[in-house]
């Protein structure tokens, strides 16, 4: 038995009517109800954090899927401590985060929020921006999200480096990885400081006051990992001062991002609405990639995109 949650009672996942199982659909208020007996648990609802409270009633659960690359929603003590195998979405995402990086580059560069502005009230105005060729990114997160932003990056001209829980030299898609503990070291360096890692005990706060006030005064900060990277209050200020040159957010501390927030109006800022990654037919793939592991599940074949629940992230090297 599989159970499903879902968001909205008529959102399924497509073709599971292909797979050899039988299943129970659920929104959140009907969890417990739902993973009573089950085995697996596919979180099409990926933000849900019903799991925890429908914990007690998950005696017989051996599998979670989750179908988004964070996990940081769905881990809590009871399901680290257990011996429930939880899989991600890997791979899914690289591609369409990396492009959503890369316009976020762009547009920063050719001061697009002025074009729009400009063309909004119908007003003529020459005027130069900048080139991308030559510029400096550096990316935190050198997963597989990572390394898809730094290729597409650097294939437009700019130089890349990535920060990491391991320093290291000769990589093949950073070049140079540094510390991402010492961050406020290393941020005056790029031109793009881009978050694409996962939200960890060690990544929470982690562009804090000091990482902003070490940025160049027209450095561009891209969040499309978890909003909780960033304390968004530092943030404001240093936009409000001109610490920096901008910022481009998908991802914010509470979603969605209150109309009364201060961030709406703050200068230079792109918000979208986490979003980054979900282009057409991103619910197919998803579905897909799912199906593929519960057929290995089913023939008692290992589960690829295991996650290390203590970590909250999958190590490299895992299939």
């Amino acid at each position: 038995m599989i159970a499903v949650l879902c968001d909205k009672a008529d959102d399924r996942p497509p073709g599971l009517e292909n797979l050899d199982a039988d299943f129970r659909f659920c929104t959140a208020d009907g969890l417990s109800g739902a993973v009573r007996g089950a085995q697996a648990l596919l979180l099409w609802d990926f933000f849900s954090t019903a799991v925890r409270d429908a914990w007690p009633d998950a005696k017989d659960l051996e599998w979670i899927h989750i179908t988004a690359a964070g996990v940081d929603t769905l881990l809590f003590d009871e399901l680290r401590d257990s011996g429930v195998v939880v899989t991600n979405a890997r791979g899914v995402f690289n591609r369409p985060l990396a492009e959503y990086v890369l316009g976020a580059v762009i547009a920063h560069a050719k001061d697009s929020r002025t074009s729009f502005a400009l063309q909004a009230r119908r007003q003529w105005r020459h005027r130069e921006t900048r080139s991308v060729t030559g510029a400096t990114a550096l990316v935190v997160g050198t997963g597989g999200i990572g390394r898809e932003i730094a290729r597409l990056l650097r294939a437009v001209g700019l130089t890349v480096r990535g920060a990491g829980r391991r320093p290291a030299t000769g990589d093949p898609d950073f070049g140079e990885i540094v510390d991402s503990a010492t961050l406020s070291a290393h941020a005056g360096w790029c031109d793009h400081l881009i978050l694409a890692a996962p939200l960890t005990p060690a990544t929470r706060g982690l562009v804090d006051a000091e990482v902003l006030a070490a940025m160049k005064p027209d450095a561009h900060l891209v969040n499309i990992a978890r909003g909780p990277m960033v304390d968004e209050a530092a943030l404001l200020d240093a936009l409000a001062h001109g610490r920096i040159g901008g910022a481009t957010l998908d991802v914010f501390d509470t979603e969605p991002l209150p109309a009364e927030h201060p961030l709406w109006d703050a200068a230079n800022v792109t918000i979208t609405a986490h979003m980054s990654a979900d282009v057409i037919g991103w619910r197919d793939e998803l579905a897909g990639q799912f199906a593929a592991n519960a057929r290995r599940w089913l023939a008692g074949e290992p589960l690829h995109n295991v996650i290390d629940k203590k970590l909250g992230y999958i190590p490299a090297g895992t299939p």
